[in-house]
Order: structure tokens, then sequence, then C-alpha cells
């Protein structure tokens, strides 16, 4: 388990003068003995969890101490309270929390105060606030419930561990001793009159916990397998622990004399349960459930063999496991439990916190290091006050100590707190109305003003209003436990169109955007989302439930089915973590079974690839850098993981299913991280998820996706600022235009295009790109950039000897014409500037493939090939061609194609020209057109080949293609091959590159 773990009490001392320190620890409740083993065994408990915390190898189950230490105290307070009864008639409770108050809560104050101190110091601001919370928890004793809140909220998730994590066992023990010296008090009294009183006490005492030890490790089992935090945190589940160590105290193990034998096989191996445990149970080991038992009988059989029996004054014999534990190290470390557990993990949190993460070397130097502290506490806080005749002598003063020791750090933390509260400036939630808009397209989030300059004034959200910063669903997005979403629409309910929103939390982000754009529309949104479970069908753990996500499957299959009997909705969208499993054929096979229902279903749908994961405290981060939020960038590489389900999208092979995605303008360019704040819109709200703020911002954006995709009918009187390029006259949607603009010398835009660099596609399967080229394609700003004056350059250059040049490929190859419609592929281009000699081997083209051809680059040219222009050896002339079919022959005369061949343009070296290849798949056309400045030049139609073929060819996403080639088989087939004389530096020009499509047929033009 994660959870750390805390000693319970060392052993205890009776403030009657002359007494042996531990005298309270006697084994039965009519003697009272030291038990030095005891004491040692404290030593094992608080070193199994200090390895823990270190992370030393092998000792992974090292949280099993908390059993331990329960145990342990179970048994010295009962029987303290009851050998109290039998002798007095009496419990006299505030005898009994005085002693508790002065020696537990006096060094637990120094701790608090110190780490509410150092905390100011060592921590981010946010993160200050929230630990001086933590604080005051500890210091009330609550802080079990407190962190089981944040355990349990899956919506909380994504925060540093705190450095008092550790107080929830503090806390689960005073609870405990608050309930049980009063129960036991009360039956003294009812059974004070009994004729054997201590029998009477002893007997319904022992039924009482017996009935307590059943019911509690009921109630842990079944907290267990709902819910992990609450049954390792809560108190309720813990009891039986206690109880079992109260069992030992009651009951009349002191008249039984046992065979020696058998009291040492029973003290090792409880013993060895108890180290079989710590190095075979780790954070997958389901705890406490049925796992509990085994560390926590094992500390009863070691308690049990050392208590003596009729006629004994020592149990533990030469060679039982009790003589090993009294040996004088152990009960050195066994008395400084208390303290160096309450130093180890606050100097562990708060050294991390300041120097990064460390590995278990570093972690185990600065556990070691708390000693010096923990013995400064014992040495000058517990032990004067717990020795003080002053402070003992009245209950009262000893109550008094410890209130202090309660208000002192409670005072200290709310001082701190609100201080760092008024600094981090509002909690209230951030008006939406006030919102810049955001930019529907480009690099920038939002739109650029004259004059305005995007990082003035303070990041939106501010941090502390960012933590809180969720998609205003109210309970649709449904907690781990919960195995049906409610009904959850929202906007024009009685529509019966309506937009379903479905996936995981990274769906639900999407849900101001989508509820926003179907409000506009008239329409409803349906919210079907569920923490922590992925959409595609794969069986994966819950953190917060602690075991295998059952309720995940439950859920996913229910939603299925509703949408199956519900009306078909006018758009489905899904979203999801894209790192449940990096396991990616998996993954694939998962999405299969959950996109196949879906798709039966007839509706659009749209996946929204999954967003950056920081995989950090993004707020925090940035509440310690207001002025500087850069510093905050997080890792491109670790948080865009590869998306196997936008590849096969892409590709094609999911019909009916497009993807869309506004990671480009979330972690721009192509450097070595992404922000966590642009245009001073704060994006994340813990390590994963948007601020609803950044996702509002991006509604327009989305909208335009929505809409170029095909998926969403633009809003009637929307233009190109506030849905994209809505359809114009004729009914073109616009899916892609990029007019190059940018300062002379930058690369084209990174979120349009990528680069393809080298002599082939990766793993080489057709060297020199498969036609002889002898270029080798870069990524340089000498061979592609913009000329600043709104068009692109790729040149062709020659350095000792070697030829370079560029090409570059549209990011997206989902451009495919709409069922029954039409798709346009446009480009306005000006030819390098050089003919004769000079131009031998010049081959600029302007081209698509299918997009299945990205997945391993294989399958040509099946996969169709639409040359939009090319152009050899500086002619003035252009051609436009088709490649399907098989390599050689087949229906496309391969490898030549069905060409258009040569095309008269005299001028198409001097001036710009507007070329472009139209897909109709609209009935009674089934044909490809190509065009020079609107005039249609070439026809390719379906029945030149088989339907297979054709619709392997054209029926499918593409990506675009803009290169200079140099050399190779077309232009050595023209007559002319590079050689001396051919002249570098003569660049392809591009004005703009536009994709559209249409619904329906279009004539010819």
């Amino acid at each position: 388990m994660s959870f750390p773990v805390a000693p319970g009490l060392r052993r205890l001392r009776r403030p009657t003068s002359g007494s042996r320190s531990g005298e309270e620890s006697g084994p039965s409740p009519h003697r009272s003995a030291f038990r030095p083993d005891i004491e040692g065994l404290r030593a094992v408990a608080v070193l199994s969890v200090l390895a823990f915390h270190a992370g030393i190898p092998g000792a992974a189950g090292g949280f099993v101490g908390v059993d331990v230490f329960f145990v342990i105290s179970g048994y010295l307070i009962t029987g303290l309270l009851l050998r109290e009864a039998v002798t007095t008639g009496r419990i006299r409770l505030g005898d009994f929390f005085s002693r508790r108050a002065r020696r537990l809560l006096p060094s637990a104050a120094v701790v608090l105060a110190t780490v509410a101190v150092a905390g100011a110091w060592l921590t981010l601001p946010l993160r200050r606030a929230d630990l001086e919370y933590d604080v005051v928890a500890a210091a009330l004793s609550a802080a079990n419930w407190r962190f089981v809140s944040q355990q349990t909220d899956y919506l909380a998730a994504g925060h540093d561990q705190s450095p008092l994590l550790h107080f929830w066992s503090l806390a689960v023990e005073e609870q405990f001793y608050l309930f049980w010296a009063p129960l036991l008090a009360v039956t003294v009294l009812c059974a004070a009159r009994a004729a054997r009183r201590g029998r009477a006490v002893r007997s319904t005492v022992a039924l009482l916990t017996g009935l307590l030890v059943l019911a509690s490790f009921a109630l842990s089992l079944h907290w267990t397998d709902r819910s992990a935090s609450l049954a390792y945190l809560g108190t309720p589940s813990r009891v039986w622990q206690f109880g079992v160590g109260a069992l030992l105290a009651l009951l009349p193990w002191h008249l039984m004399r046992g065979p020696r034998p058998l009291r040492l096989l029973c003290g090792w191996a409880g013993a060895a349960a108890i180290g079989w445990c710590v190095v075979s149970y780790d954070a997958s080991t389901p705890y406490p459930g049925h796992a509990a038992l085994v560390p926590t009988l094992g500390t009863a059989a070691v308690i049990l063999a050392a208590i003596p029996g009729r006629g004994e004054r020592d149990a533990t014999g030469a060679h039982g496991v009790g003589r090993l534990l009294a040996g004088r190290a152990p009960r050195a470390v066994g008395r400084l439990s208390y303290n160096l557990y309450l130093w180890h993990w606050p100097v562990l949190v708060l050294a991390e916190a300041r120097l990064g993460a460390l590995g278990w070397p570093g972690k185990a130097a600065l556990t070691l290091a708390a000693v010096l502290p923990a013995l400064a506490t014992m040495r000058w806080v517990e032990q004067p006050l717990r020795r003080s005749r002053t402070v003992s002598e009245l209950p009262r003063r000893g109550l008094s100590v410890g209130v202090s020791a309660v208000v002192l750090p409670v005072v200290l933390a709310l001082v701190v707190g609100s201080t760092t509260l008024h600094l981090l400036g509002p909690a209230t939630p951030v008006e939406l109305n006030g919102l810049p808009p955001g930019a529907v397209s480009g690099p920038s989030l939002l739109t650029r003003t004259p004059g305005a300059r995007p990082d003035d004034g303070p990041v939106v959200p501010g941090p502390v209003q960012a933590r809180k910063d969720f998609p205003p669903d109210g309970a649709c997005e449904v907690a781990p436990a919960v195995t049906r979403s409610p009904e959850c629409l929202f906007g024009a309910v009685d529509s019966p169109d309506r937009i379903v929103l479905l996936g995981d939390s990274h769906a639900g982000q999407w849900f101001s955007p989508m509820l926003a754009l179907a409000s506009q529309r008239g329409w409803a949104l349906q919210e079907l989302v569920k923490q922590g479970c992925p959409l595609p069908q794969l069986a994966v753990d819950s953190p917060q439930l602690g075991r295998a996500y059952r309720e995940c499957d439950t859920w996913r299959a229910d939603t299925l089915e509703r949408l199956r009997q519900q009306p078909k909705p006018r758009l489905i969208v899904i979203s999801s973590l894209n790192r449940y499993t990096g396991d990616t054929k998996l993954l694939e096979e998962a999405w299969e079974k959950t996109l196949t229902p879906l798709r039966a279903l007839g509706a659009p749908i749209v996946y929204i690839e999954d967003t950056p994961v920081p995989g950090t405290d993004v707020p925090a981060c940035v509440s310690g850098s207001p002025e500087s939020p850069a510093a905050c960038a997080f890792s491109r590489k670790d948080s865009r993981q590869p998306d196997p389900l936008a590849r096969r999208i892409a590709s094609g092979a999911l019909p009916g299913v497009r993807s869309i995605s506004v990671n480009p303008v979330l972690c721009p360019g192509d450097g070595p991280t992404c922000p966590a704040v642009i245009d001073r819109i704060l994006l994340y709200r813990d390590d994963a998820h948007l601020t609803n703020v950044a996702a509002v911002v991006l509604t327009g954006r989305l909208e335009r996706l929505l809409t170029e995709s095909g998926a969403l009918p633009v809003r009637p009187g929307a233009d190109a600022a506030g849905a994209g390029s809505g359809p114009g006259a004729d009914g073109w949607i616009r899916l892609l235009r990029d007019d190059f603009d940018g300062p002379a010398g930058s690369p084209p835009s990174a979120a349009d295009w990528i680069h393809d660099v080298g002599t082939c596609y990766p793993g080489c399967p057709a060297p020199q790109w498969g036609t002889g080229e002898v270029e080798t394609m870069t990524d340089s700003t000498d061979n592609v950039r913009l000329d600043g004056r709104g068009a692109l350059e790729i040149v062709p250059t020659r350095k000792d000897g070697a030829w370079s040049s560029g090409r570059i490929e549209t990011r997206r190859s989902d451009f495919a014409p709409p069922p029954g419609g039409i798709l346009r592929i446009e480009a306005s281009i000006a030819l390098p500037d050089v003919t004769g000699a000079k131009a031998a081997g010049y081959w600029p083209a302007f081209w698509t493939l299918g997009a299945s051809l990205r997945d391993g680059y294989t399958g040509w040219p099946g996969v169709g090939e639409l040359d939009v222009m090319e152009s050899v050896n500086g002619r003035d002339t252009v051609f436009g061609s088709l490649h399907c079919g098989v390599p050689e022959g087949g229906p496309c005369a391969e490898p030549v194609g069905l060409t258009s061949g040569p095309q008269p343009c005299a001028d198409c070296r001097t001036g710009f020209h507007s070329y472009a290849v139209e897909i109709d798949l609209s009935p009674g056309a089934q044909e490809v057109r190509w065009y020079l400045d609107g005039r249609v030049y070439h026809r390719v139609s379906a029945d030149r080949m088989d339907p297979g073929t054709w619709q392997r060819a054209v029926d499918h996403g593409l990506f675009l293609i803009l290169d200079v080639a140099v050399g190779g088989k077309l232009p050595l087939a023209d007559g002319a091959s590079v050689g001396p004389a051919t002249e570098p530096g003569h660049p392809m020009r591009v004005d703009h590159v536009t994709v559209s499509a249409r619904k329906g047929g279009a004539p010819a033009r």
C-alpha cells in the first residue's frame, strides 16, 4: 500500500513515586512487570516502516508495522486500564487522558510547529496552504479523516504527498483511546458490585471486545473491497487490531503453563510472519482485508509467547524471540520509535520538495538524519514532561499541557495559512463571461487584438481557483463506486437532437464546450462519464477502490446498452486517458470492442485526442512562479504519448469515426517541453486535467475542428471567426487552410505540417524514397522556410557535391470525402524558376498518399496516390496522375499510373497557378478530376478498375505532401538527369494550401 504508517505508543509509565519505567505494561491484570521484548518489538515495527518509506529494496511491505503497533497499543492500554479497574474498582479517566496528553502531544506539537514554519520556506505557496490545513487536522487528531476524504476523492488526485500523512495512525490511536477508555469505565461501573469483581470485569470486557473485533474485521473486509483508503485509514476498520491486543490482556493466559517448545515455536512463528509480510507484501496487496490477519496475529503470537504462565516470572527463555527483542539495541530503537516516526516522514517529504525526487540511498540517508531531531525531542521535550512531578501531580496539569500542545500548532498553522491564502489571491470561481475570446485557428490560444500583449495581467484562473475549476456538471462525472450514470441531460433537454459526451474524466473536461455547442444549435447534451474508467474495454485497477475496477466494466456495458436503446444522437464525442496500458495491440483491441457497438448506432463519432498529461501539480508550481510560469513547463515526451486510436482513425480503418486534436495549440512547436500557461491562461487544474477555463477558451477551436470534420453542422449565421469556415454558397466546408504567414526564415506551422527527413521512411521500406532520388530531405530552414511575404519556399541545395531538399506532409491524414460527397485539394504554386541544363533533375511535386501508408509505410500503390501537380527538368509543362492497384501493370498501368501527360503552362515558373484535384464520390459521378487554374484537364472514373481497387485508392483518409526532389526515375525518363550543371537554390514557392469538402454532387468545373 502507499499509505505511510505510524507507530503505537511507547511503553507507558505510572506517575507513582518509585515505580519502574514501563510498569504499566504488565502481562495480566494481576501482575505488573516490564516487558523489554515489547519495547524491542516496537523497534522491529518502526524499522519496517522507515525502510518502506525510504524505498529500501525488499521492504515493500514495511507498512505492516502499523498493525504491529496497533496490537501492542491494544495490549498495553487494556492491561493498564484493567489492572486499575480490578485494583480500585474504577477507572480514573482524568488520570488516563492526562498521561496520554503529556506523553504524546508535546512531541507531536514540536513536529507540527516545525512543519508549519518549515513548510512556509520549503514548499510552494499553494502546497503550503494545503499543508497548514494538514497541521490543523493533525493537531486535532483528525488527520486520518482528512486524508480519507482526499484519497477517496478521484478529483483530488495529483497533489503531492503531505509531510503529515503519517499522522493518520496517531489519529486512529487517539480516537481509539477516546472511545475505549470511557467504554471500559462504564463497563467497570456496571460490574463493580459483582462478588468476584476481577473475573466479572474481565469476562464482560472480553465478551464486548470479541464482538467489536468481529464487527470491525467484517467492516474492514467490506471497506477493503469498496474503498481501499477508507479501509486503510478509517478508525472503525482498525479497531479489531487493537481488540486483538486487548484480548491478549483480557484472557487468562497467565494461568496456563504451556510446554516450552510450544512457546518458542509460537514466538518465532509470529516473528517470521511479520518478516514475511515485510518482504512479500507490496502496493498491489489488497489491504488491510484478509492480508492484515498475518501481521496482526503474528504480533499477537510474539507477545503471547513471552506472557509468564502459572508460577513463572520470565517466559522469554534463552532461545525465545523475546530474548532477541529484549537486547539493548532493539530496546534503544524502541524507546526512540515514537519520536523517530514523528520526524522521519516530514524530513523525507520536505527534502524532496526542495531537492526533487530522490533514490532510496538518499531517502535512507535522510531517514537516518531524522534520528537527530528525534533524540533531541525525546531528551528535551518528552522525558522532562513525563518525569515532571509538577505536571504529573494533578491530572488537570497534564491535560493543560495537552491542550497547549494542540492550540500552539493550530494557531501557528492558521496564521501561516491565512497569510499564504491572502498572497495567492481570490478563491472565488472565475467569471467565464469575462474571459478573452479564444482563437479558432492558428498557433495562438487567444484571439490577438491590436495593441494587446497576451502576457499582460494575472494568470487566469489563479492557482487557488484552478484547483476547484471543474466542469459544472454536478454529479454526472460519476465516482468509482457508482455503476450507472444518471440521465445527465443538459441544454435543450426536450430536443430530439443531442450530443453524447462519453468517456472518463478526460472526456468530462470537455463538458463546457460541448454544452455550448449543443445549446447554440438548440440541442441537448448528454454526459456519460465515469472517473478513472477507460472507455476502451480494458481491465484495470482502481486506486480509490484498491482492487480490480469491476464497477468500470459494469458502467461501460450499461452505458453502451443505454445508447443502443435510446434514439440515435446527432453526434457522439469520445475521449479517454491515453495511458491505461502501454500494450498498443491490447489497446487497439480494447478500442475495437467499444467502437463496434458505437459505430453500429449510425451516428457520427469524433474522438478528441488525449491532451498532454503534465504528471506534476501544475497549480502548485505556478503558485511559486506567478510572474514566470514558463518555469512550470513539463516534458513533451513524457506528457504526450503515441495515440494508436488516432493513428487508426487517420488510416481510414474506422469508417464513421473522425479524430480531432487541440494539442498543437496546447503544446505548440516541436521543442522538448509543453507549457503550463499560454497567453496567461492556466491550462491544468492538477497533474492531468484541463481547467474549465482552458476548455471554455478552446470552444471556438473545437467547433471549427468538428465542423471541418463534417461531424457537426455549422451554426446558421456563423462565420469563419466563430466556427471555422462555414459552407459557402455552393456548400463547401473548409478542412484546412494554410496561407504560410509568418516571419521570414521560420519553418511552416508544426500544428499543420511534419517534416520527412533522410532518404526514406522509417525502417527504409523503399530506399531513395522508392524513386531513385539523390537528395537527402532535411528539416532545416535552408531547405524549408517561410519567405515572410505569405509563401512557403522549398529549396534544393548542394554542399560538397551532396544534394539536400525539403519534403513536408500534413500532420492530419484524415482528409476524405464525406459519404456520397466530394473532397477538394488545392494549392497555389510557383514552380522553380530554372530551365535548361540548370534544371536537369529538378522534380517539384504536390501530391497525396493514403493514410494507411503511415502504419508501416508499405502498401503502395494499392493505398492510392494522387499527384495533383508534378513537373520535371524545368519544362514548361505540368501533369497529374492516379496510382493504384499493384506495383507492375494492373488497372493503373504501374509504375506510370493513369496520367494526364504533359500539360502546357508557359508561365508556371514565373507566377503562381492554381492546381487542384477533386475526389467525387457522389451518386452518378464516382471520379477524380484534375484542375489547372479552374479548368478540368484530366479525369479518372471508377469504371476504369474494379470496385475494390477504386475504394482502396480514393475512399479513405489522405495526407498531403509538398516536396522538391532531385534526380530519380521520372526526370531520367524525361531525358535528363542531375549533373554538374544542375543549379541549386531555386525554390518551389507555395502561396496557400486548401482542403475542402461538401456533401452531395457538384458540377464539373
